[in-house]
């Protein structure tokens, strides 16, 4: 029998409905999700996803969270090496209070000299010419 899905993939089952974008997104993701990955308690490839990030080790049956489609995210990896302490977070710097004052009250006056308040000028009534 032929392979009949060799360019779609997996997206072949929605055959000529939701457009190609739609399913080239569905394809790509659905390679990288039922690809084989590396359990990193073990070191096996025998990653499985249960539900939605949710991971299962078919050799040693550790369970753990991870990314919907991937089981380590590029995020949760930068995390765990600033908790290891190979990379150092990025400071925060924080502004003194005194500063902060100072700047307030320098933007109400100039918006005070851009936009100074009128007088209301009452209607006069001059009568009848």
């Amino acid at each position: 029998m032929a392979k009949r899905t060799k360019k779609v993939g997996s997206a072949g089952r929605f055959q000529a409905r939701y457009g190609v974008r739609a399913r080239s997104r569905v394809r790509n993701v659905e390679l990288i999700q039922r690809a084989k990955h590396v359990c990193p308690n073990c070191g096996h490839q025998r990653i499985k996803r249960l539900s939605t990030s949710i991971w299962h080790c078919g050799k040693c049956g550790i369970k753990f969270a991870g990314g919907a489609y991937i089981p380590r995210t590029e995020t949760g990896q930068n995390i765990e090496k600033m908790l290891k302490g190979e990379v150092e977070p990025p400071k925060v710097i924080e502004e003194q209070p005194e500063e902060i004052k100072k700047e307030e009250k320098t933007k109400s006056s100039k918006q005070e000299e851009k936009f100074p308040e009128e007088p209301v000028k009452e209607f006069e009534d001059k009568g009848e010419k």
